[in-house]
């Protein structure tokens, strides 16, 4: 059985800013172009069965700065889809909603095509990366390249907990975590590294 790789794409403006980002297609910053660059030592050296990047632009980029040229995209390694909090900051939505937390109560529909996802939502489409990498795993490592809420969501529903528990798994712009097995069972190996 293989590990797991979820790299999360470097630094944009608005995950520098703190805005949550969804479909808006920003590029890197020079810091973040940085940051993707810095991780190919990380992954030098590696064969992997599957190596795998969400279709915006950030994410393509890293994989390409970090060396996985043959990334595939998948369109389900999008980020989660923010509805009307698009580009806003959780502190300015604690201004009129100051209990609120994306981990349980998703977001209100945004403008046409982006209606917002709730966290069992995206769950579902963790489910279905997770799915298609299986077959992968067991032949050698993946990689995913994606963004942060993805991303712990995918770490949560792997160690086999709901997708609200994505809380619980902070994620830097930048970085490479990994999941392996210990007994047969997911687990943390790494989180969080940088080159």
């Amino acid at each position: 059985m293989g590990d797991l790789l979820l790299v999360r794409h470097g630094e944009t403006e608005w995950s520098l800013s703190g805005q949550h980002t969804s479909w808006t297609d920003l590029p890197l910053t020079q810091r973040g172009e940085e940051q993707a660059k810095f991780l190919a030592p990380l992954l030098a050296g590696r064969t992997f069965a599957l190596a795998l990047t969400s279709p915006l632009t950030r994410a393509v980029r890293t994989a390409e700065l970090a060396g996985l040229t043959s990334a595939a995209t998948d369109p389900d390694l999008h980020e989660w889809d923010y509805g009307a909090y698009e580009g806003v900051t959780t502190a300015e939505i604690h201004r009129t909603r100051p209990d609120w937390s994306l981990w349980t109560d998703g977001v209100p529909p945004g403008p046409d095509g982006h209606p917002g996802e709730s966290p069992a939502e995206v769950g579902v489409r963790a489910d279905r990366v997770l799915a298609r990498v299986a077959p992968a795993l067991d032949a050698g490592d993946v990689v995913l390249v994606a963004h942060s809420h993805f991303l712990r969501v995918v770490t949560a529903r792997r160690l086999g907990l709901s997708a609200e528990y994505g809380r619980l798994f902070r994620l830097e712009t930048g970085t490479v975590s990994r999941l392996s097995t210990e007994h047969g069972s997911p687990v943390i190996v790494e989180w969080n590294a940088r080159g």
